[in-house]
């Protein structure tokens, strides 16, 4: 996805309301989050049925765009050591999976990151799409899904990489060299560019499918 789809999703999700969230009387209203003098260090997202868009941020600064109502909603915080965290939570009964749809948007989160680096990056959803515009994190990356796509573009060379997923496939690009990076890979009724094991580098990247091919490229800086 081209980074201006992407920033125009974000702008999207940062503006208005959302009505019709998930069942009657549910509603869902957008919302942002931007941390107030606080140093970013590391981003934890685990989220449910949400899809989740990292993008450039325009000002400098973190903004998390999503939407929220009575029953679904998240609890997010900043730890002393600067890693924001966001959990889904729900008060949802299994009566309020009956009928009812969800607005354009609402259930979508969109992270604007500048352009610093990220110590930590982890985010985990389910039954929606992982997609990451490029940006630099320089220890470990944790990418977990179930029911949707994983995506990344140049991200720039972790000192770890794990990315896990089911019912979708895998798709990225590490800026940095195939050499640097000790690899396991394990894929199950799919297909991968990357060999199953390989021994060496000081770096490690852990890649795995079911369901789902991988296809995950180094390129140089």
């Amino acid at each position: 996805m081209k980074k201006s789809i992407l920033l125009a999703l974000a702008g999207f999700l940062l503006a208005g309301s959302f009505s019709a969230c998930s069942g009657e009387g549910n509603t869902c209203e957008a919302k942002s989050y931007t941390p107030e003098g606080e140093e970013i260090s590391g981003i934890d997202i685990q989220a449910a049925d949400r899809e989740i868009l990292v993008v450039p941020s325009e000002d400098g600064q973190f903004h998390i765009g999503y939407a929220e109502s009575e029953k679904e909603f998240y609890d997010i915080s900043v730890s002393d050591s600067g890693v924001l965290t966001m959990v889904a939570q729900s008060e949802k009964e299994w009566t309020d999976y009956i009928g009812g749809s969800k607005s354009a948007g609402a259930n979508q989160i969109t992270v604007q990151v500048p352009d610093a680096a990220l110590a930590t990056l982890s985010l985990r959803t389910t039954n929606e799409d992982i997609s990451l515009s490029a940006l630099t994190v320089t220890g470990q990356l944790t990418l977990s899904n179930n029911g949707g796509d994983i995506s990344f573009e140049n991200v720039g060379a972790p000192d770890a990489v794990t990315v896990e997923n089911k019912n979708g496939d895998i798709t990225g690009a590490i800026t940095g060299s195939y050499d640097d990076y000790a690899i396991t890979c394990a894929v199950k009724k799919g297909e991968s560019s990357l060999p199953d094991e390989k021994s060496g580098g000081s770096k490690t990247l852990s890649a795995a499918n079911n369901n789902g091919d991988i296809e995950i490229e180094f390129i140089s800086e």
